[in-house]
């Protein structure tokens, strides 16, 4: 697992970067729901009335003045932009860095296969967002016990599962895309967890568009739908892993064959 450890020393700072500063931008919010708490009614009744806006953050399904409801809108924007673009930015740059940074022909000369290069590459991207979402759910478990609040578990965890899932399928289809190109492209990465987020709203906007939500990962991280059902829409995460798997194929089939220069 020598290209594994490599990994994650090389990615150290930017996971511990990104895992910062997604984690403090929680932990602030959460903190701030006491002080708002009182007037969140009020806020929920004008959010309700604003056509097309509510609709496309579910803001109109969901209770400003509970915790869950709060976090779901405040939390889940910051947790899902900023862990769909960590995991786009270690995937899309994993297997094309060999070729831009020039250390492909000493990676190459080793007795590795090609295939063991892209297993323990893919494990390495895994570990990071892994230990990032199970950080990320610490600090807000933590924050809400501080500002002595119920913590709704079920809803909570349901959460912070499909971003995760959200995550996973984001390093799928990043990573596949990793193999076909030479220079990396971190603009690619962001560029797709921003399109994928941006479906979503003309999803929750347009009914003509709903066909998007079995595109988008974001469609089964709604959290005004998990807080209704108490449950992940199970279609659509089925969708969006076979999404992520058919990208690591794509790796496999890609990299194992590539004229790697």
């Amino acid at each position: 697992m020598t290209i594994v450890k490599h990994e994650l020393r090389q990615g150290k700072l930017s996971f511990l970067i990104w895992t910062g500063a997604i984690g403090f931008m929680l932990v602030i919010c959460v903190f701030l729901f006491p002080e708002m708490k009182g007037e969140m009614e009020g806020v929920s009744d004008l959010f309700s009335a604003m056509g097309f806006f509510t609709a496309a953050f579910g803001m109109d399904r969901l209770n400003f003045g509970t915790l869950i409801g709060y976090y779901a809108i405040e939390c889940g924007n910051v947790l899902g932009l900023g862990g769909a673009f960590y995991a786009a930015l270690c995937a899309v740059n994993m297997l094309s860095k060999e070729e831009r940074d020039k250390t492909a022909e000493f990676l190459l000369a080793h007795p590795i296969s090609r295939a063991r290069i892209v297993t323990e590459k893919l494990i390495a991207v895994l570990i990071q967002i892994t230990a990032m979402s199970l950080v990320i759910y610490a600090l807000s478990v933590a924050a809400m016990t501080a500002i002595g609040e119920e913590i709704p578990w079920k809803e909570l965890n349901l959460l912070h599962l499909a971003y995760y899932i959200l995550q996973v399928e984001l390093v799928g289809i990043c990573f596949g895309i990793s193999a076909f190109i030479r220079k990396g492209s971190a603009g690619a990465g962001i560029g797709i967890a921003t399109v994928m987020y941006f479906l979503n709203l003309i999803t929750n906007i347009a009914e003509v568009a709903e066909f998007l939500k079995y595109v988008t990962p974001f469609g089964y991280c709604e959290g005004a739908d998990i807080v209704a059902n108490g449950s992940l829409d199970g279609k659509l995460v089925a969708i969006g892993l076979t999404f992520g798997m058919i990208g690591v194929a794509a790796a496999y089939l890609r990299y194992v064959r590539k004229d790697i220069q």
